[in-house]
């Protein structure tokens, strides 16, 4: 089984900083693709940053100009958040696209919280 561990969370100030991680770990065959999605009270799960096998970024619009995802290694992925909004506030999750012995999965983090706040 693929386990993902997030770090980084916490509390923010408007226009403040944060900087999330994501490292994946297990029997892995496969150089997962990962990425990041978050999910505020009342709202939907939306994706907030992806970067593919191919080394493609996407991002969301509401994103864009502000965060930036990177792929430290076959394993990792990071999340810098920058000038960042009270919006911003969500529940992040981790998600890979990873392969094992048995095949391929989408797997996913339990989620770390961001709350962005004066």
């Amino acid at each position: 089984q693929v386990h993902l561990l997030e770090s980084g969370g916490g509390l923010a100030q408007p226009g403040g900083s944060l900087r999330l991680t994501c490292i994946a770990s297990g029997s892995i065959v496969g150089i997962p693709a990962m990425g990041w999605y978050r999910q505020a009270p009342g709202k939907q799960r939306e994706m907030v940053a992806l970067f593919t096998s191919l080394g493609i970024t996407n991002y969301a619009d509401s994103v864009k100009g502000r965060f930036t995802i990177s792929r430290v290694n076959g394993t990792t992925v990071t999340l810098q958040m920058n000038s960042l909004k009270s919006v911003d506030t969500a529940v992040y999750f981790c998600t890979a696209a990873a392969r094992t012995a048995l095949g391929w999965n989408d797997y996913w983090g339990q989620g770390i919280q961001v709350t962005v706040s004066s």
